[in-house]
């Protein structure tokens, strides 16, 4: 073993030192001890194995969702807790109920699958676009020492590679994820019939799909990706994780047109529907007689699903190829450690077989049978899988890392590079246990000021006795005192993982919250899922006692909703913290430069800090202007169309899924084009220095900024479901269904709906992407003018 430079001094290893020390030449000292590590296949094996098994586990719980019928004709078990009782829909017979269901769910099926294939259309153009621009930049880089012009047409050859790889596959995350949601709604609504058991059953097992096919593509496309990129790059390890990073890229690049275009079109439909529908003409939630009903439940799918599974598609290839890149520099990848540098990799399979047996537990063992116990299920699952995993991180902390490695960090000392830590192996254990334990934290404070089951909730609907202003004067205040604790959370996590093992250490916090992302994205899922249940269970005509299972389950739904956001938010936080020291290091920033007294690093500061306020109003504006048209075409719809109130007419449904799809396709360029061109035009015009700046100042704002306004609008949107359901002495003291109360309500959930599902879910990606673009484009910033940029170098050259 040749001891580095950095052995001689300050290291840990005794061994080392010791001979170090007592040899005449200590720049070459040949030791025969070597210490036992994990072989070589283990992780060849283990990483692969888990995501096919995740892919086979998913469609297992597929096949499972489909053996519920659709098929008129089919008998329906009535009994629950050992009664037989009677249904309302009963009288008119079944098969007419299953008919209706089975329609409603082909319509919706069919508008989601227009919206997203007219989506992709646009976004295919876009990939074509970027991958041209990624190679152009990154291979006209001019060869730093020891490179040569081949080495930068590599790099920029395969980060396009990688980038459309990445593209692709959340695209493909997304696709899946709003199919199975469209086959499992209706029959959701249909099994609510039997009880409450059976429809959770179903609307979390759906979700599940979704959970382990987005884990299982994303780890084995990324595994594959390293494998082939391995063979053109040999021992060039670091050279390789850069160009990984492009998956990352392509990946978040699609979340964020998936989730600002997603969350137009269902907030759009969603506006229109209620303030026509439920404040104006009085009539319920998801009424046949509504002619955005249809609209509203597309948009549940291609917003809340499809939207939401490219992102945190995105946050996890995000973290894996920080994690990945910061490894790829350190003694583990100069070192050529495998099992070592696969770590991140084997934390990602081994959550994947911890959150197998967590699903089973709430589909089979222990599913909630009673409205009071489907919170408590679904918050279990969190819980549970943390518990499990946390040992499970342990023991591949101890058999897949060295006992002590060396990591550089930016240096203090004026014209050295880099500084070593000496890093052990249970330090990044604590790193990834940071990460678990403060997602799991995030979640349930979300829970706690989101489910109506709690005071701030509560105190929110009972502001609507003086009128929508309070109700929203109280939900505003709710969202501002949710940042404290997840900033705190995320605080103590980023001071205690780089402590111990610098950005390596934050990256893989950032992949410890993401270790039960099957889990998460399941319950996050089942949300939409029981919410389009419910739909299509008002506009079947089902029985009000199975409105009100549909409902139980969305109102649990908007809860673990919010939860979801709050990880997605939380990991993001971390991603991007660990980006940007990744791309602090590629672009040959030190401490000393990156001072905020450098007025070049605070003006960048200033300027990202507003970003998220810019890229928020866009958004919310957008949802606005395509609100407006809606509800201008459902009031024309209500005063045009004769019998529609009475409900002999049918309203024109394609008329509003088409608005939507329109509004959504043409609003979602702008918000997209200022994140996507933010850091290239900072960069290239004002220097590394000053984009060191802005992705600082758009991390620390957006997720104030994200936090709030999901936690906000979740909350305003159960305190509405809790005046409905009148399911307590206070609630009913409210007024139910058409007071005054119920109708404030519904003005605040209106409000918060841009909030929750489009601005707010959408700034998490922004200060994600934003640093990975900029972590991808570093070599070409660095290359103009030496990093200082066009315009600093104009000024200073005069």
């Amino acid at each position: 073993i040749v001891f580095p430079a950095w052995c001689h001094s300050g290291s840990t290893c005794s061994l080392a030192s010791t001979i170090c020390s007592s040899s005449p030449d200590r720049s070459r000292v040949l030791v025969s001890l070597q210490l036992p590590t994990m072989n070589d296949l283990v992780p060849t094996v283990l990483i692969p194995v888990s995501a096919v098994l995740a892919i086979i586990f998913g469609l297992w719980l597929w096949q499972r969702v489909s053996s519920i019928s659709l098929t008129p004709g089919q008998s329906v078990f009535r009994s629950q807790n050992g009664r037989e009782y009677l249904l309302e829909e009963e009288q008119r017979g079944d098969d007419e109920v299953v008919q209706k269901a089975a329609d409603i769910q082909e319509a919706i099926s069919e508008g989601a699958n227009s919206f997203l294939w007219t989506e992709y259309k646009y976004l295919g153009v876009f990939m074509v676009i970027m991958a041209i621009a990624i190679f152009a930049l990154l291979g006209s880089v001019t060869p730093e020492e020891g490179r040569t012009r081949q080495d930068e047409i590599r790099n920029g050859l395969f980060s396009t590679i990688a980038f459309v790889l990445g593209a692709a596959t959340s695209i493909l995350s997304g696709f899946l994820g709003m199919k199975i949601a469209t086959y499992a709604n209706a029959r959701t609504a249909v099994e609510a019939r039997k009880g409450i058991a059976p429809a959770f059953m179903c609307a979390f097992r759906s979700g599940a799909v979704m959970g382990f096919l987005l884990a299982g593509f994303g780890l084995l496309n990324l595994f594959i990706a390293i494998v082939v990129f391995q063979k053109f790059y040999g021992d060039d390890w670091k050279g390789l994780f850069e160009a990984i990073t492009g998956y990352g890229l392509g990946g978040s690049s699609i979340a964020l047109f998936g989730r600002v275009g997603g969350g137009i079109y269902t907030k759009a439909a969603d506006v229109g529907a209620d303030l026509v529908g439920k404040v104006e003409k009085d009539i319920p939630e998801d009424d046949p007689r509504n002619p955005a009903v249809i609209a509203d439940n597309v948009g549940d799918n291609v917003g809340d699903i499809a939207g939401m599974g490219a992102d945190l598609f995105g946050s996890f290839a995000e973290s894996t190829c920080a994690a990945l890149v910061v490894a790829a520099v350190s003694e583990l990848g100069t070192s050529h450690n495998w099992p070592a540098m696969t770590f991140p990799l084997m934390i990602s399979a081994t959550g994947i077989l911890v959150c197998i047996v967590t699903t089973l537990i709430a589909t089979d063992f222990k599913p909630a049978k009673q409205i009071s116990e489907i919170e408590h299920t679904l918050k279990m699952q969190l819980i549970i899988s943390t518990i499990l995993m946390t040992p499970v991180a342990l023991g591949v902390a101890y058999l897949a890392l060295p006992d002590t490695f060396q990591l550089p960090i930016p240096s203090r000392t004026p014209g050295q590079e880099y500084d070593y830590k000496a890093v052990k192996n249970w330090y990044m254990f604590i790193c990834v246990a940071c990460g678990l334990w403060g997602g799991l934290i995030i979640g349930l404070q979300t829970e706690y000021f989101t489910s109506n089951r709690y005071r701030p909730t509560q105190d929110v609907a009972d502001a609507c006795r003086t009128g929508p202003a309070t109700d929203i004067i109280f939900g505003l205040a709710l969202g501002y005192k949710s940042c404290i604790i997840p900033c705190i959370v995320i605080a103590i996590a980023i001071y205690i993982a780089n402590s111990l093992a610098g950005m390596l250490g934050v990256a893989c916090a950032a992949l410890g919250m993401l270790t039960t992302l099957s889990t998460g994205l399941a319950i996050d899922a089942y949300g939409p899922i029981s919410d389009n249940a419910g739909g299509i269970a008002e506009m079947a005509g089902m029985g009000e006692d199975i409105r009100e299972r549909t409902d139980a389950l969305d109102a649990a739904g908007n809860t673990t909703a919010a939860i979801g956001k709050g990880f997605a938010i939380g990991s993001a936080a971390l991603v991007s913290l660990a980006l940007f020291g990744a791309y602090v290091t590629r672009a040959k920033i030190d401490l000393l430069q990156s001072s905020i007294l450098d007025p070049k690093v605070f003006a960048g500061l200033l300027i990202g800090a507003m970003l998220p306020y810019w890229f928020s109003a866009m958004t919310m504006k957008s949802v606005g202007k395509a609100a407006l048209a809606m509800v201008e075409e459902v009031r024309r719809q209500f005063n045009t169309i004769s019998g529609l109130m009475e409900g002999t007419a049918r309203p024109d449904y394609s008329r509003c899924v088409q608005i939507s799809t329109d509004s959504s396709l043409r609003e979602m360029i702008a918000p997209g084009a200022l994140v996507m061109l933010s850091p290239i035009i900072v960069g290239t015009l004002f220097g590394t220095r000053t984009l060191a700046g802005l992705l600082a100042g758009a991390l620390v704002s957006g997720v104030q900024m994200a936090v709030s306004m999901s936690n906000t609008g979740g909350a305003w949107d159960n305190a509405k479901k809790y005046i409905e359901a009148g399911a307590s002495e206070h609630a009913r003291e409210l007024g139910g269904k058409g007071s005054d109360c119920h109708k404030a309500a519904v003005i605040g959930d209106t409000v918060g709906d841009p909030l929750k599902d489009t601005s707010g879910p959408s700034l998490n990606i922004l200060i994600k992407l934003m640093a990975v673009e900029s972590l991808v484009f570093a070599p070409f910033f660095y290359n103009v003018a030496g990093g200082e940029g066009l315009i600093f170098q104009f000024f200073s050259g005069n």
